[in-house]
């Protein structure tokens, strides 16, 4: 075949009919879910996706929109790229227990993993731990293959037992296990950053590093370079505790406030899901994305506005944990697919082809 010849459609007949099996896959393994939290007394709710506020988080992309007012005037809107900011406000409505299965937008992403319109799976717990959370994920994910009768969860010819207990492993421990970086050395106890320490840390190991690179771009360096391949294989892996400066949304830990309660689920070295114990301090809050929409200026040109009701309504919200997981990431490893636009039952045009 040729190598420039264009693929056919998702909507041909015969690249559908090996796409079904996938999508109905995906079918059973969301009604499963809301089974799942049905029995656990939560509570689904639908968001607006158009917000005032995409998120504040200096390296995700919004589409951005605008509406039109009765007599004409135009005001700028983006979709979300997450529920987050309207399912907390539904927590300091009174709300205790919710779930969400959201469609959430980003630009400039798409590949294997990654396309710009996905469905987000949340939900919430108020005044229980983010430790809740984490065994939700585990019986979620056996759930998940139990329903489609695959047992295990499969990428790229690894795999993941969701029945085998998690490992659990902070990020300061994944660090010096598989990077040999004493990563808090470089985190002083007001959660401060120490750029060159990390930088001398990594040259040091052999690692690249560039000129103009931040702390937060050695740390991801890090992250994807000498972690994630090692993350998920065989059994799940709770990656905990990452460092107060990477969890703008998350509370500090009562163990040691240079890290915080954030933690990243994976299996086969792919990222599922990313949960918090959820900082309800404005004041921080602010203070958090103003540094994140300072560092989007910096390397992008560009910001996106406060949600000024989100933070009046972290005033009335009570303590609680939240999550974020890719349900269609969590679809494709269940039934074993290798590209998410193999779960989606109507993957977005391709631009620029």
């Amino acid at each position: 075949m040729n190598s420039s010849a264009k693929a056919s459609p998702w909507w041909t007949p015969s690249v559908h009919a090996d796409r079904r099996p996938f999508l109905i896959g995906r079918n059973a393994i969301q009604a499963a879910l809301r089974g799942f939290f049905a029995r656990e007394d939560f509570i689904e709710v639908d968001t607006a996706v158009l917000q005032v506020s995409p998120g504040n988080e200096a390296h995700l992309h919004a589409f951005a929109t605008e509406a039109l007012t009765t007599d004409g005037q135009k005001a700028p809107f983006y979709l979300h790229t997450s529920p987050e900011f309207a399912c907390k406000k539904l927590l300091a409505a009174g709300e205790e227990r919710i779930s969400c299965f959201a469609h959430v937008y980003r630009n400039r992403e798409r590949g294997p993993l990654h396309h710009p319109e996905f469905t987000m799976l949340e939900w919430y717990r108020a005044g229980e731990s983010y430790e809740s959370l984490m065994m939700d994920c585990v019986r979620i994910l056996a759930l998940a293959t139990e329903t489609v009768k695959t047992g295990k969860l499969a990428y790229r010819g690894a795999e993941s037992d969701p029945f085998a207990g998690p490992e659990r492993i902070s990020v300061a421990e994944a660090f010096e296990r598989h990077a040999g970086i004493d990563l808090l050395a470089s985190v002083a106890a007001d959660g401060s950053t120490d750029r060159d320490h990390l930088a001398a840390e990594m040259k040091r190991v052999g690692m690249r590093v560039a000129d103009d690179d931040g702390w937060a771009d050695l740390f991801s360096r890090v992250l994807v370079e000498k972690i994630e391949p090692h993350l998920g294989f065989g059994r799940i892996t709770i990656l905990d505790e990452y460092p107060v400066s990477e969890a703008a949304l998350a509370r500090p830990s009562a163990r040691d406030p240079r890290v915080a309660e954030r933690f990243e689920l994976y299996a086969c070295g792919v990222e599922l899901a990313n949960g918090f114990g959820e900082l309800t301090n404005a004041a921080e809050q602010r203070r958090r994305f103003e540094i994140e929409m300072a560092e989007k200026a910096r390397v992008y040109g560009e910001t996106y506005p406060i949600d000024e009701d989100f933070l009046a309504a972290l005033s009335l919200m009570p303590e609680a944990s939240g999550i974020a997981l890719g349900f269609d990431r969590l679809v494709m490893l269940a039934t074993g697919a290798s590209r998410i636009d193999q779960v989606l039952w109507a993957p977005v045009a391709e631009v620029g082809r």
